[in-house]
């Protein structure tokens, strides 16, 4: 669920403020035998595609060098090993202290030009001096590349092409799945240790929430918090809240989602309308934790509450093993550290 505040409840702006099509493109190479999608160098020799989740394929005259990106999807391929060719970003990679917002994930944000911090934030002038080759982001709904502004849309898109990696309504494993045959296509090594290692890590993690999940009967739900409402996701549509499902977890089903079918939203009066043993609380900068919502009568009086079994969810998780192993392992340990109070 990505939300934040209390806008006109469409699952953009939902998205925004906290911050499908068919999975089966695969990274083309033209004049490459291997699928990688690069000519042949790293250093734009050669020629380079790639399609992506809307079914586009993008054709280049060589690699591209000067890659803009969301900042989730940056963290993501940062994982998988690229880097240098970041170098531009847009979404939320920099809290107001200075340090990298949760978002940022490893990826070193002052190594790239950031574009905007928030939502409706795309400085399209800085990104045209970034002579970009190729434009990056996450499709939570068919065709709407995230926190791209739909006002300067046109003249951003027509700066340079564009990929979009679909990351909702679809197990978690396939967004991660594409973003590493970008990484891939776009000259990461896929064999490198620390892209190994997470993904032994990950493997690691699900085997034992998948564990954990049938021998502890515990009810959870994934939820985020705004001052005016209280919201409840879908393990449905959100990925990793699908991914988790099919490992066994037990989640929450809200019984009448809003426009889009991401979430359903209950007045802070209502909040209490489901039962859960484990909240799995947003922890996005945006949204309120738990220190914030004291005051709120219901919120105090959620068993999981009086219990304190809240966990943290990183409800826009990094596409990638390394960012999604520690998340895996957070909500098995929350898990079996809980005891039943619904």
């Amino acid at each position: 669920m990505r939300h934040a505040r209390a806008l006109p409840l469409s699952r953009r702006g939902l998205l925004a403020a906290g911050g499908a099509v068919g999975l089966g493109a695969l990274v083309t190479a033209c004049g490459s035998e291997d699928g990688s999608g690069s000519g042949k160098d790293a250093k734009g020799g050669g020629s380079w595609s790639f399609t992506d989740d809307r079914k586009k394929k993008i054709s280049l005259k060589g690699r591209p060098e000067h890659i803009v990106a969301y900042i989730g999807a940056a963290a993501a391929l940062y994982d998988f090993g690229i880097d240098k060719q970041i170098t531009g970003i847009f979404g939320p990679s920099k809290l107001k202290n200075g340090k990298p917002d949760v978002q940022a994930g490893d990826f070193p944000v002052d190594h790239a030009q950031s574009l905007g911090n928030a939502w409706g934030q795309f400085n399209v002038e800085k990104y045209a001096t970034l002579t970009p080759d190729l434009l990056i982001t996450n499709m939570f709904d068919p065709g709407a590349l995230f926190y791209i502004p739909d006002d300067s849309k046109k003249k951003i898109l027509e700066l340079a092409p564009s990929a979009a990696i679909t990351t909702g309504r679809v197990s978690m494993l396939e967004p991660i799945k594409r973003y590493a045959e970008l990484a891939e296509a776009l000259g990461a090594d896929l064999n490198a240790k620390r892209v190994t290692d997470a993904k032994k890590r990950f493997e690691k993690a699900a085997e034992e929430l998948r564990k954990t999940a049938k021998s502890h009967r515990i009810k959870v739900m994934a939820c985020s918090a705004s001052a005016g409402l209280f919201y409840v996701s879908n393990p449905k549509v959100n990925a990793d809240l699908i991914y988790f499902s099919e490992l066994g977890v037990d989640f929450v089903q809200p019984r009448k989602t809003d426009k889009g079918g991401y979430f359903e939203s209950l007045s802070w009066e209502n909040a209490d309308k489901y039962d859960a043993d484990v909240l799995f609380l947003d922890n996005r900068t945006a949204t309120l934790q738990p220190d914030a919502l004291t005051g709120k009568p219901t919120w105090s009086k959620l068993p999981a509450v009086k219990a304190d079994q809240i966990a943290p969810w990183s409800s826009e998780p990094r596409f990638s093993y390394a960012g999604a192993a520690p998340l895996i392992e957070s909500l098995t340990r929350a898990i079996q550290d809980a005891k039943k109070v619904s």
